[in-house]
């Protein structure tokens, strides 16, 4: 049978793991929302139209 504790013990991540997580928190990543609030940030006011009905 299995012993999940003694398992458990044993387990080393790969050093790829390590390296990717660095290469990941060090980056700048934009997502989606980032670039919505710069093209916001960007966009000229509309004015107001009159109503036509």
């Amino acid at each position: 049978m299995l012993n999940f504790e003694e398992e458990l013990k044993k387990f080393h991540s790969s050093p790829e793991v390590g390296d990717l997580e660095d290469a990941v928190y060090n980056h700048d990543l934009s997502d989606l929302t980032d670039l919505l609030v710069e093209l916001e940030k960007g966009r000229r006011p509309v004015k107001a139209r009159p109503e036509s009905l």
